[in-house]
């Protein structure tokens, strides 16, 4: 009882998301960091159909197949779950997702252990977006453009 109240409230307490579900696809587990991320609370969430009520349309059947090889033994390791928060906004969740087990060892459900991505992702994309942007300058400028390395060799005309 003592180890499974520390995994509990190490499951709890964790600076990320985690959640499970029941073989229904039922939320039976949500952390307060889940909570956190997605402004529903556990009591919100449990008992409540995961991808029907989390997942948005377009992203439903991507999101059931990673659950349900899971709940066949089918671990999946950084899916990147598009989550819904309770203001409609899209958080990207680095996602594995493994069966969970009862004490026999039966698949009850499956847990996922996350990582929030969604800062990480604006950053990468807004990157992307400046290098495209100065790539364009440069291939329409009305100017000659060159670069050069520590050399002097051209390495841009």
């Amino acid at each position: 009882k003592h180890v499974a109240d520390d995994l509990t409230r190490l499951i709890e307490t964790a600076n990320a998301p985690i959640f499970g579900i029941d073989k229904d696809g039922n939320v039976s587990e949500w952390n307060r960091k889940t909570a956190e991320i997605t402004g529903f609370s556990k009591n919100e969430a449990k008992g409540k159909n995961l991808v029907n009520t989390f997942i948005h349309l377009d992203h439903r059947r991507s999101v059931n197949e990673v659950l349900t090889k899971a709940l066949f033994d089918q671990e999946t390791s950084n899916y990147e779950l598009p989550l819904f928060t309770k203001e409609g906004d899209q958080r990207d969740i680095l996602l594995n997702a493994t069966a969970r087990r009862d004490a026999a060892g039966a698949i009850v459900g499956v847990v996922g252990v996350g990582q929030d991505i969604t800062q990480f992702k604006k950053a990468s994309e807004r990157a992307q977006r400046i290098a495209d942007d100065l790539t364009r300058l440069i291939e329409t400028a009305n100017a000659p453009i060159f670069g050069i390395d520590m050399q002097g060799k051209v390495t841009e005309w």
